[in-house]
């Protein structure tokens, strides 16, 4: 047989062809799926993040920004741990982007605070000297889309079971009840915000598309993944 193979160099390719293929199905689909999947502790986005996913989406964020650090130096030291594929697995669709006019958010929950995001999209210049990114104003005046937001995490759960509702993860329940915790979340990020119309809004059960932007914000980083709690180590 290899006798043959080795007279005939069109069967020998072939041959060789066949076999690299197998093997690279055997070594590599396993891992391809291992690594589509969730990363382990990875939380859904809860819905005031939904909401704030979608301002992002919106205002076209993405075409400035992107949310894929790659693994090199350069970019490890810039932006933090580089991504892996498996916090991708509850974005729909993803937000990698394909420019970085601006720098990767991947991580930026991670580095930035919510004072500094307020003053960032109110006037980016006033923390960022020489920035060329337009101010948001508007988004300190308009009311976020809880109906939506709460639409797509229930697709999501309903369609692609996404895990909403485990014990000590993001909770959706019924929409009186996500409600509630959208306004709970919402406090927490505009107690730490200065803007006196985004608090008398929250005081009336509104709010504003920058409390939800600045939530979804946060969330990029280390705070969607859970600490394993010290009972289970």
């Amino acid at each position: 047989m290899f006798y043959f193979l080795e007279k005939n160099p069109f069967f020998f390719t072939l041959a060789f062809v066949v076999a690299f293929a197998v093997a690279g199905v055997v070594e590599i689909l396993p891992n391809f799926f291992k690594s589509a999947r969730p990363i382990e502790g990875l939380k859904p986005y809860s819905i005031l993040e939904t909401a704030g996913r979608q301002v992002y989406i919106n205002e076209g964020c993405y075409n400035c920004h992107s949310q894929l650090i790659r693994p090199f130096q350069a970019e490890v030291q810039r932006y933090g741990a580089y991504s892996l594929s498996g916090e991708y697995a509850y974005d729909r669709p993803f937000l990698w982007g394909s420019r970085r006019i601006g720098p990767d958010l991947h991580r930026v929950g991670d580095v930035r605070t919510t004072a500094w995001h307020e003053k960032h999209m109110l006037e980016p210049t006033s923390v960022v000297p020489g920035s060329i990114m337009p101010a948001y104003k508007h988004l300190f005046k308009k009311d976020a889309d809880f109906d939506t937001a709460f639409a797509e995490a229930y697709t999501q759960k309903e369609v692609f079971k996404v895990p909403y509702d485990k014990p000590g993860g993001v909770q959706l329940g019924d929409m009186q009840e996500a409600k509630k915790l959208f306004l709970e979340e919402a406090k927490g990020i505009v107690e730490r915000m200065q803007d006196p119309e985004v608090k008398a809004a929250l005081k009336e059960g509104r709010v504003k598309e920058i409390v939800a932007l600045i939530a979804y914000l946060n969330s990029l980083g280390q705070g969607r993944i859970e600490k394993p709690s010290a009972k289970g180590q």
